[in-house]
């Protein structure tokens, strides 16, 4: 088909661009000016060569590259010898409601700033499914949200966001809504559902769905001081091949839920320069059939533990090991499994009282809502309650322990389940659209190859920081420099345990450019 333009003038003269399998797709995109819509109509795309765009629209007028209405435009790279697509810069810059599969890495990132990434599913990558680690970038105000991304293969990561040893940052950046599961197919080597690496700050990981990994769901390491801390809140995870949540230092972990994890619920430990300080860890709910609950170790500097609901059926609620605790401050929590090394803050619990459903089974189906009659009803310290709770329900300070709000109607909220998060006003959130499915049209940026080169990496080992103190190691492939992912990925984890989300009108583009922003660090509820 021929690419069909329409010019529209509001605020500013801009182009509608649809486009099908059959049309340069790339020359389309980048030839995108400010304002400019790529609309890409249903149909497979098969890539050969390297897909690389590089494009900049403003925040008045950003660049949109869609699914056309009600269309499945599918990108799929067979071979995977180059990255699906490579973003060597983009700012204001949205891609919205594109399936993409195949190749290398599925996005790559060099450099951008306020790049959305959104209502798109990536799978069966050979690597990595969403990388933005180029050394020397700064990955400023990225928004990931809503996109299913599945079955990853070599490194694996569903998102790797940042570098190794600080060498990149991702900074300022929301990462919510989004479905990742599966990191954990026999190829893959690495697999984390979400890791943000060092040097990394501000960022906020929330109301993620993470399942079905083969590192930890979700890996923060410390910010090293280059900025604010990030936060990790109201996601839900289960069957993670090492620990629920794995933060090395500087990071809220508030109002999650994990329903198991191979080695620790949440695991605050050393990792690369980062050792456990600036924490603060409140109001999560965790269900371990085994290892801990809660685990700290070598810990340095100021951390909370406060107002959990952690049930350890054969580890402990809470795990303190070796290290400086004498900044340490526990309140307010309730539990099975008692405090391993002493300290107060915690008094016992029982799943089968304290919850609707609570058992040790590790996924789904499950309510961990808390029970009328149960422990957790008003039972954590006033001094440490946030705003909400798991479902954004403002808490008024109610100090009920766990990730939920206690009412005695029951959960007014979304049941966990495989996929999606929703929300009451998502009005059945899907791919595409004007409206793209999203809550809002949000802005973030990602980026692209390995830490250390983009050519491809060697065998790297790293100290682990899982419980046992093994090695986590990745040997990085073959990466071509005119736009491979890089390598797969040439670095080690550093975590492995001992156990292991679419329109060529002329008003809908008017009605697009129109539509509703909000700051992507002031989105807190639904």
């Amino acid at each position: 088909m021929g690419v069909a333009i329409m010019l529209v003038g509001a605020p500013a003269m801009a182009a509608v661009v649809t486009v099908g399998p059959m049309d340069d797709v790339e020359a389309a995109i980048n030839a995108a000016e400010p304002g400019d819509e790529i609309v890409l109509s249903g149909g497979e795309y098969t890539l050969s060569g390297r897909f690389g765009i590089d494009i900049a629209g403003t925040e008045a007028q950003p660049i949109v590259i869609r699914a056309a209405k009600g269309d499945h435009p599918h990108l799929h790279r067979p071979e995977s010898d180059q990255n699906i697509i490579d973003i060597d810069g983009a700012a204001w810059v949205e891609i919205r409601g594109i399936e993409l599969s195949g190749g290398s890495a599925g996005i790559r990132v060099s450099a951008a700033d306020h790049l959305t990434i959104a209502d798109c599913e990536l799978h069966d990558t050979g690597d990595v499914a969403i990388r933005a680690n180029d050394g020397g970038a700064l990955y400023e105000a990225l928004h990931i949200v809503h996109n299913d991304i599945h079955h990853t293969n070599e490194t694996g990561e569903g998102m790797y966001l940042g570098c190794n040893a600080n060498a990149c940052q991702v900074a300022n950046s929301i990462i919510e809504r989004n479905h990742v599961h599966h990191t954990n197919q026999r190829s893959v080597i690495q697999g984390d559902g979400i890791e943000l690496k060092e040097g990394s700050y501000g960022n906020v990981i929330r109301d993620n769905v993470i399942h079905d990994t083969n590192y930890p769901c979700i890996l923060t390491y410390s910010t090293v001081g280059n900025g604010e801390p990030n936060v990790v809140e109201r996601n839900v995870m289960w069957n993670c091949g090492d620990h629920g949540i794995q933060s090395a230092a500087d990071t809220t972990i508030r109002n999650n839920i994990v329903l198991s994890a191979n080695a620790d619920g949440i695991a605050m430990q050393q990792h690369q320069s980062g050792s456990p300080q600036n924490l603060v860890v409140v109001h999560n709910t965790i269900l371990q059939a085994q290892g801990h609950a809660i685990s700290l170790r070598n810990a340095e500097g100021s951390v909370v533990i406060a107002n959990n609901a952690l049930y350890a059926s054969r580890g402990s609620a809470v795990f303190l090991g070796p290290g400086d605790t004498t900044g340490l401050v526990m309140a307010g929590n309730v539990g099975v499994g008692g405090v391993t090394g002493g300290g107060m803050g915690y008094v016992e619990g029982d799943p089968a009282v304290d919850l609707v459903d609570g058992h040790y089974d590790g996924a789904p189906p499950i309510d961990v809502f808390p029970a009328m009659g149960g422990a957790l009803v008003s039972a954590g310290d006033p001094a440490y309650v946030p705003d909400d709770d798991f479902n954004t329900t403002l808490r008024d300070g109610e100090p009920d322990v766990g990730a939920y709000r206690y009412d005695p109607a029951g959960n007014p909220g979304w049941m966990i389940v495989e996929g999606f998060k929703e929300f009451p006003d998502d009005g059945g959130a899907g791919t595409g659209g004007e409206e793209s499915g999203g809550d809002e049209t949000g802005t973030g940026s990602e980026g692209g190859s390995v830490d250390e080169t983009g050519t491809g990496g060697g065998s790297v080992d790293e100290t682990s920081g899982g419980p046992s103190g093994g090695t986590g190691s990745a040997t990085g492939g073959t990466g071509d420099p005119a736009g491979a992912d890089g390598g797969g990925g040439g670095e080690g984890c550093g975590c492995r345990s001992s156990g292991d989300p679419r329109g060529g009108l002329a008003l809908a583009f008017v009605l697009g450019l129109l539509r509703r922003r909000r700051d992507p660090g002031a989105i807190a509820a639904r």
